[in-house]
This record gives C-alpha cells, sequence and structure tokens, in this order.
C-alpha cells in the first residue's frame, strides 16, 4: 500500500510529464483501434457478401484477387448441374466512376440472387430487375451521396443508366455500391460471359468435401474453398490484417518511447528522492516495483483517453458521407484484448532501463548528487 500510494503520490507531483506519456499511449491505443476496427469491419462486410446465403465460393484457381477472377458460363452451368448443389448465384465485381465519385463498387448479379430478396425496396420493385435494358440499381448509401432517386438518369463512366432501382442492405460495401444485371455487367467490364464468383448453396452441407472434390476434378480451372477456409485463407485478408497490426504496433513504439522518455525524466530529477527512500528501507525491488507501477498507472491512463478517441473517430468516420458507407467499424474482443496487452506491454518495456537504473542508485553517492 506505501508503494502504491507513492505511485500516485509522485504522478500528481509530476503531473505534465504524466500526461506526454499517457498521451503518447493514448495515440498508440487509438491508432490501433481505428486502423484494426475499420480493417476488419471491412474484412467482415466483404466476407458477408461472398456468403450470402450460401455454404462454398468458386473462383478461378491462382489468382492473385476475386476482381481479376474468371468464372465462365460454361463453369457455372457446371457447378449447377452437380447433384449437391441447391442453388448458385454468379456475381462479378467491378469499379465504376461517377461525376465527383471517381471509386464505387458495382456488383454484377443475376435476379434470383438472395441478396435481392433481403433487401428493403425504397423503389423500384425487386421483381423488375434487369427486365429493362440500360437501367442500374442503387444501394441506399450510394442513391445519397450520388443524390439520385428512382427514375433519374446516371452517368456511369462513358456509360448512361436509368436508376430502375434504389434498395437498403445492411453491408455497407452494398449499401455504398451500384448493382448491374449480371450481363449488362459483364457487357459494361467488356468480360464476355464470365463472373468473379459463384456463390453456392449445397442441398447438404455435409456433402461439401464430395462437392469440392467433384468439381474441382472436373473443372481443374477453377478451385472451391468452404466459406470459413476462404476467410482464414484469402491473401487479401491477410495482408490487411497482417498491415493493420503493424501500423498499429508502430505507433504503440511511439507511444513506449514517451513512457520511457517520462519515466526516465522521472527518475533522473528524483535521485535525491530516491536515495531517502532506500535510507528509510526501501529495497531495490520495492524502487523498481515503484518505476514499474507509474508506467502502469499511464498506460491505463493512456488505455482510457484513447479507448474514447478512437470510438469517438470512428464514430465520425462512419457518418462521413464521401466514405460511401464503406467504413463501418466492427471492434472484436479479441482485437480490444490485443490492444490492452500491447499497451502494458509497451509501457512496462519503456520502464524497464528507468526501473534498473533506479534500483541501482546507491543511497551514500545520491545523496551528493546535484
Amino acid at each position: 500500500m506505501q508503494v502504491l500510494s507513492l505511485v500516485f503520490t509522485n504522478l500528481i507531483r509530476h503531473r505534465w510529464r504524466a500526461m506526454i506519456g499517457t498521451a503518447g499511449i493514448a495515440f498508440g491505443v487509438a491508432a490501433m483501434l481505428t486502423i484494426l476496427a475499420i480493417i476488419t469491419g471491412a474484412i467482415g462486410m466483404f466476407q458477408r457478401i461472398l456468403a450470402s446465403d450460401s455454404h462454398y465460393l468458386v473462383f478461378e484457381r491462382n489468382v492473385s484477387d476475386l476482381f481479376f477472377s474468371s468464372v465462365t458460363r460454361e463453369q457455372v452451368a457446371a457447378i449447377r448441374a452437380r447433384p449437391e448443389v441447391e442453388a448458385a448465384h454468379p456475381v462479378l465485381f467491378g469499379i465504376v466512376s461517377a461525376p465527383d465519385h471517381p471509386v464505387i463498387t458495382c456488383f454484377g448479379i443475376e435476379a434470383t440472387d438472395p441478396r435481392l430478396a433481403k433487401a428493403e425496396w425504397r423503389a423500384g420493385r425487386r421483381e423488375e430487375f434487369g427486365v429493362r435494358e440500360g437501367e442500374i440499381y442503387l444501394g441506399s448509401r450510394a442513391a445519397e451521396f450520388l443524390g439520385a432517386r428512382g427514375g433519374d438518369t446516371l452517368a456511369i463512366g462513358r456509360g448512361s443508366f436509368r436508376v430502375g432501382g434504389v434498395f437498403k442492405t445492411e453491408n455497407g460495401f452494398e449499401d455504398g455500391g451500384v448493382f448491374l444485371p449480371l450481363t449488362e455487367a459483364q457487357k459494361f467490364f467488356h468480360r464476355g460471359d464470365a463472373a468473379s464468383v459463384v456463390t453456392v448453396k449445397l442441398r447438404d452441407e455435409r456433402r461439401g468435401a464430395e462437392f469440392k472434390g467433384g468439381l474441382e476434378a472436373a473443372q481443374p480451372g477453377v478451385i472451391a474453398l468452404e466459406n470459413r477456409e476462404f476467410n482464414s485463407t484469402y491473401n487479401s485478408f491477410k495482408i490487411l490484417n497482417f498491415t493493420g497490426w503493424a501500423v498499429g504496433v508502430c505507433a504503440f513504439c511511439l507511444g513506449g518511447l514517451s513512457v520511457a522518455n517520462t519515466m526516465l525524466l522521472s527518475v533522473f530529477t528524483r535521485i535525491r528522492e530516491i536515495a531517502v527512500l532506500r535510507v528509510c528501507g526501501f529495497s531495490s525491488r520495492q524502487v523498481a516495483v515503484l518505476i514499474f507501477g507509474e508506467a502502469a498507472v499511464v498506460a491505463a491512463g493512456g488505455l482510457v483517453v484513447g479507448f474514447g478517441l478512437g470510438f469517438a473517430l470512428l464514430a465520425v468516420l462512419e457518418r462521413v458521407p464521401q466514405f460511401h458507407g464503406y467504413v463501418q467499424a466492427n471492434v472484436e474482443p479479441l482485437v480490444l484484448l490485443g490492444i490492452v496487452g500491447t499497451a502494458f506491454v509497451t509501457a512496462g518495456g519503456g520502464a524497464i532501463y528507468p526501473a534498473r537504473f533506479a534500483s541501482r542508485i546507491e543511497p551514500a553517492e545520491a545523496m551528493r548528487y546535484e
């Protein structure tokens, strides 16, 4: 209890230095929380797009990114003809542009795609999807930032389309995107009769291995992955996760340097004070605990401030129209635990040298220190 009381007393006495250390940790927490939440949220949204009412994903083998994948009409027909398959829905991904909006995700889908049935239609009707040529359909967020309504004419790329409908989905990518009938999208992107992926729903999920083996043997140009298997092996997801953690850890390293500087300055300005503690019976271990305790309190304060800043920033970003609804923060419990652990490890690492230095102070010499 005596050491604990001294921890808070010292931090209050040197509150400006303590605040600098706290700010360093808070910056790292906010940066790491924001980056990882956005990345995991984006990955989650993309996963839900691909896993819409399906068990397996089929795409071109050895492709670097799904936007470059090509599954032909014949391959789609072969998938649908397999006895294990209840339904198969081809999806074509692309990027389109509109005035003042250079990057908008476009989805080419068939009228039978289940995501249309699940959507909340605000203009037009699902039954009319793809009936008339030259029509495009908008997610509600896309309609908002494009300033378009049902029946309007919209310039997309080098073409012009009539808005055939507007619907709201729970998925940020979809809600901020535009939709074309699959055949229209294939013409627009010059993809012939190809789709990017095929989402497959099986009659019996237990026959997944039979479906996968049979399809890949009959169609060696494609690969079939169970949704969970795809999520854990897709390279783009791995790269995004690694990048998020790398940036976050770098931000924490800066926070650790701030804590190290704060603790080191605190020790150097209190050498005679630490000598008095040693004379009064404090052991080297207790002095080290005192320094580590101060670092832990600084880390805890940085966590509180950093989480507050991070969640506030995420709330703002989710409402910025320029992000087209793509920012959908997803804060997983493991991410929060990882941030908490990283904060305390960083603060502890920054306090190692100051604690070692303080614990080795000799009272007789320190009393003569000026």
